[in-house]
């Protein structure tokens, strides 16, 4: 038993319900909710470690919901959407979510997603080098903290993730179909423009006293980390 909390959190009895038979035979604790207002209501009452999130949701919506989550915490975040509502996956995104999948779907492969989200924060706390530090910026690997001119700043999974890739390998360029395999997994097949949204969010908050982005575009390539603006 792995004792890892899961919030399933739609209004369909029978999603909750699959979808927490697969959970439950991996090992993890499975909660539930049946609309926005009880998510909250229960993310705040106890500590999860992901939440599973549908978009339409009665009484407050998914979207909206992730939005009042990320004021406060970086829990992962898996948005169900409706298949092909490509909008509802954009905004997912934009307000924090680390990741989507469209209806239907394969509960075996939204474990498959968990799991390597579990692996990938693993990965990164058993990291005897856990400190990043380059001019104006401090990324501490173990407590997953990032600190810009001093000011702690907060960011989801992904953009966490993100980062500290791009960041251990200053100069490199990184196409976003590397960054969509590195950061998203092997097995991710997501569309690149997620890679583009999550680095113009990333940016806008290491912004911090209006100091520059730390992330370069370098066009029709991808992104790189770059530090020498900072000098």
């Amino acid at each position: 038993m792995n004792n890892l909390k899961v919030l399933v959190a739609d209004d369909e009895s029978k999603i909750r319900q699959a979808i927490g038979v697969y959970l439950k035979k991996e090992g993890y604790e499975v909660g539930e909710a049946e609309d926005g207002e009880e998510v909250l209501a229960k993310f705040k009452a106890e500590s999860w470690d992901i939440i599973i999130l549908d978009v339409m949701m009665p009484k407050m919506d998914g979207i909206k919901v992730c939005q009042e989550i990320r004021k406060t915490s970086h829990i992962p975040i898996i948005m169900l959407t409706a298949k092909n509502e490509e909008v509802d996956r954009i905004l997912g995104l934009e307000f924090g979510a680390d990741d989507y999948m469209g209806k239907p779907f394969s509960p075996r492969e939204l474990v498959a997603r968990i799991k390597a989200i579990f692996r990938r924060m693993e990965k990164g706390s058993r990291k005897e080098e856990h400190i990043l530090k380059f001019p104006g910026m401090l990324i501490d690997l173990l407590t997953r903290d990032v600190f810009v001119m001093n000011q702690q700043v907060n960011l989801t999974l992904k953009e966490f993730d993100m980062l500290t890739l791009l960041a251990r390998y200053p100069g490199r360029v990184f196409s976003r179909e590397q960054l969509l395999k590195e950061v998203w997994g092997f097995d991710y097949y997501g569309d690149l423009r997620t890679v583009d949204t999550h680095v113009n969010r990333l940016r806008d908050k290491l912004r911090v006293n209006d100091a520059p982005s730390y992330i370069s575009t370098v066009w029709g390539v991808g992104y790189k980390f770059e530090v020498s603006q900072h000098k």
